[in-house]
């Protein structure tokens, strides 16, 4: 009896290991910005965005500073802050949502997992609701996630006599994050 008592108390306590919940986290996921038109281009990349990823809920959230974002050009940079995203009245972005298959991912095996991300993008003050695809990628106990989506900046009160001219109306975004 004790050993049948052992046996299971060992199967409960290894299956509660097993289905703990695990949060990834990153400090620095790249955001990339492409507002590219025939006239200009207009790049910038985020080094430091701050994101979170929770393995059985699916729950994913980033954060960044709008002045995080780094252009080749230091006059666009500073119109870019100060002109279209207007980052000292709104400092941040952030995205607050969940992975809605997040039962397709095997966190304990290397691969490539298609995801669908659904949640509250927020952007100069405006929030929206978006849905967009991605990849999870598992490798080696690291999980790397990316995603590209297209943004309107006219969606998030973004105003500027120069989009849709030397700015792109729809601003194309990769996200690359490679959490611990």
């Amino acid at each position: 009896m004790k050993k049948i008592f052992f046996t299971l108390s060992l199967f409960f306590f290894s299956l509660s290991i097993y289905s703990q919940e695990k949060v990834y986290s990153t400090k620095n996921g790249n955001i990339s910005i492409n507002a590219n038109t025939p006239v200009e281009t207009i790049e910038a990349t985020n080094n430091q965005t701050l994101s979170k990823l929770s393995n059985k809920s699916g729950q994913l959230v980033f954060m960044l500073l709008i002045k995080g974002f780094k252009f080749n050009n230091a006059l666009m940079q500073e119109h870019f802050n100060e002109n279209y995203m207007e980052s000292s009245k709104f400092p941040k972005a952030d995205f607050k949502g969940n992975i809605t298959n997040i039962s397709a991912v095997n966190f304990a095996k290397d691969g490539t997992y298609n995801i669908i991300v659904e949640g509250d993008l927020t952007i100069h003050g405006v929030s929206k609701k978006i849905k967009s695809n991605g990849t999870l990628t598992v490798n080696k106990g690291v999980i790397t996630a990316t995603s590209n989506i297209k943004i309107k900046v006219k969606d998030f009160g973004i105003a500027g006599k120069y989009i849709g001219d030397k700015i792109a109306e729809e601003v194309n975004t990769t996200i690359i994050c490679k959490y611990d």
